[in-house]
């Protein structure tokens, strides 16, 4: 009964691709989130801000301002600090998957290009969802 009353949960994509922040709005759309791309490191800054979504997914390779930045600056607010993170990243490097989920405490780590079920298995898993 609850399911059918479930209000959208707000997601925001910082991603500095239009054709990405499409694509995962197609994924998440048929599942009941609702998506708000941020072009860039500083507009998705300030949407989260603005919106204070569910869950953020992160770029880490923008031009404006960097993923790391932008993490950085949610967790160093106190308004924004608890809100998952999940970075989404074509940076395939093991190191760079250990430094962050372990140094940086990303709440995931998805690395482009993924299918559709593992977005969607990560997003389930970080906001404890069960599918």
């Amino acid at each position: 009964m609850a399911d059918d009353i479930k209000e959208k949960l707000k997601v925001v994509c910082i991603e500095d691709e239009p054709e990405m922040i499409e694509l995962i709005r197609l994924i998440l759309g048929r599942r009941n989130f609702e998506l708000i791309g941020a072009v860039g490191g500083r507009d998705g800054l300030e949407t989260v801000r603005r919106i204070k979504p569910s869950l953020v997914l992160l770029d880490l390779m923008m031009p404006d301002m960097d993923g790391w930045e932008v993490y950085q600056q949610m967790k160093a607010d106190e308004t924004l600090r608890d809100i998952p993170v999940i970075v989404v990243t074509a940076k395939a490097q093991s190191i760079d998957k250990v430094l962050g989920l372990h140094i940086a405490k990303v709440d995931d780590y998805v690395t482009k290009p993924f299918g559709p079920q593992e977005l969607l298995a990560s997003v389930n898993k970080v906001l404890g969802i069960q599918e």
